[in-house]
Order: structure tokens, then C-alpha cells, then sequence
């Protein structure tokens, strides 16, 4: 559990994420951390704190179990091949519920916005996805509206975002909101990330 007054940011790890889903907004936001008079955290975390094998390998050990997690200002979900299973797992949709009543902002990344979707946390929002399941989100639930030219969509308590380097760009895109776009400005920088809405959006 976080002990800074500032922004938490909670990302979800989980056997099959996507590394670049996870790791991506993970790298954006950590470094928003050591930059910030906010004083955000990050937390990655998984169900029970066990480690997790992402999709193409990658172990990682998360910081802390969803129970121990705390309370969060954003939650990340990422895609990936495992997004698929949780999309049945009716205790994960659940938890997802109850993590919207009380966190302000949830984000998917990639295919994580079906899982979202799967949740009903989408229900008659706009949002996208990996260019790839753009049918499937539609399918998931019809009501979404779906955006297959944006990077990533802000709908005000829930973003999402197409996966990849477009799940980067979105985490800037949070670091603007929740500080400001001269500190999303400052990380890019430290990163040597040049984002592709970054003009469109004054960084």
C-alpha cells in the first residue's frame, strides 16, 4: 500500500500480458515519479502477488497482490494473449466493478480495453484498441462506440488506447492530465520518446 499523498497509479500484471502493454506506461509513469512534486506512486501488482510470465516470456515479480494494493487515482489493465482469459473470468470482471466505483480513472491498453468492455465499463463510450480487434471490442459490446483512427481515447473516467507504443503515448497523455503538459513535456524528454499525438496535443 502507497504512503504518498499523491496521485497512485496501479498497473495490473497477469500470466500472458502483453511486456510492451504493461512495461511501456509502467517506464512513462515511473519516470513521472522521480520528476514530480506530486509525488506519485506506481504500483504494479497481480491478483494474489504471485510472479507472473508475460507474453513473449518476460517474469516479473509485481510489488504487491490486489488485496494489498491499496487505494488507487489510475488503474492500468493491459492486453495481451492472457487479456483472453479474463475476459471469461467472472471474478476478475467483478473486481474490475469495484475497482471503477472507486478509482477515478481506469485505462486499458490494447486488448484490455475488451476486458473493460466485457465488464461493461465501456457501455456507450467511445473507445479503441489494437487495430486488430477492433471487430471483436464491437462484438464484445455492441454499444461501444468504436475509434479506429485515434491513438488512444480520453472519456474522462475511462481511457483506452491502441496497444504497443500507443499505450506510451497514452500514459504521456495521463501524465498531462493528472499534472500538467509541461511535466509529461519533461518525462518524454528523459525518455527520448517522441509521441505521435505529442504535437497535436502542445507537447
Amino acid at each position: 500500500m502507497t504512503t504518498s499523498a499523491g496521485p497512485h497509479v496501479g498497473i495490473l500484471l497477469f500470466d500472458g500480458a502483453e511486456e510492451l502493454d504493461a512495461v511501456g506506461p509502467f517506464e512513462v509513469l515511473a519516470a513521472w515519479t522521480t520528476r514530480s512534486a506530486l509525488q506519485p506512486t506506481v504500483t504494479t501488482f497481480s491478483r494474489d502477488g504471485a510472479g507472473v510470465r508475460l507474453a513473449h516470456g518476460l517474469r516479473i515479480v509485481p510489488a504487491a497482490a490486489a488485496d494489498d494494493v491499496g487505494p488507487l487515482h489510475l488503474l492500468i489493465h493491459p492486453g495481451g494473449p492472457g487479456a483472453g482469459a479474463l475476459r471469461a473470468d467472472a471474478e476478475h470482471l467483478q473486481s474490475l466493478r469495484r475497482a471503477r466505483a472507486t478509482t477515478p480513472v481506469v485505462a486499458g491498453v490494447g486488448t484490455g480495453a475488451l476486458v473493460l468492455a466485457a465488464a461493461g465499463l465501456l457501455a456507450g463510450r467511445p473507445a479503441t484498441t489494437h487495430h486488430v480487434h477492433y471487430d471483436e471490442l464491437a462484438a464484445v459490446d455492441p454499444s461501444v462506440v468504436v475509434d479506429t483512427e485515434a491513438r488512444f481515447v480520453d472519456d474522462g473516467d475511462v481511457v483506452t488506447s491502441a496497444g504497443g507504443i500507443a499505450g506510451i503515448d497514452m500514459a504521456l497523455h495521463l501524465v498531462a492530465r493528472f499534472e500538467s503538459v509541461t511535466a509529461a513535456r519533461a518525462v518524454r524528454s528523459a525518455l527520448a520518446h517522441e509521441s505521435a499525438t505529442g504535437s497535436e496535443r502542445g507537447m
